[in-house]
């Protein structure tokens, strides 16, 4: 393995894991279920593309397999993000300072099993 190609990784391996942290961080810190999954849905998943990263200068993974990997985790974290949070919405739990609600007048809301 090239000396290069291992600075490399290892950057991306301290970046990876430096926004994993910053995404845990956030889970732990914000109030409410839509900021906290804006701060996952971001965060961490530019950290997992960061050690995706890492994995294919420091690992034998092939580049292909690696920019797949990248390509659908960057595909599918917006998508799971938005539908946790309108399931979120929809079974009515409360956004914390929130100024305004576009969405009161247009999705019903569910009413949770007593």
């Amino acid at each position: 393995m090239y000396p290069i190609s291992q600075i490399i990784g290892s950057l991306f391996l301290i970046l990876g894991t430096a926004f994993s942290m910053l995404g845990i961080l956030g889970m732990l810190r914000l109030p409410d279920v839509y900021t906290r999954l804006h701060a996952t849905g971001k965060v961490s998943s530019l950290g997992a593309v960061f050690l995706l990263a890492a994995a294919i200068f420091l690992t034998p993974l092939s580049v292909g397999k690696g920019l797949v990997l990248i390509g659908l985790l960057l595909l599918a974290t917006p998508a799971v993000s938005h539908a946790i949070a309108s399931a979120a919405y929809r079974i009515g739990i409360p956004i914390k300072a929130g100024q305004r609600d576009d969405l009161r007048t247009r999705l019903p809301k569910i009413k949770p099993h007593e």
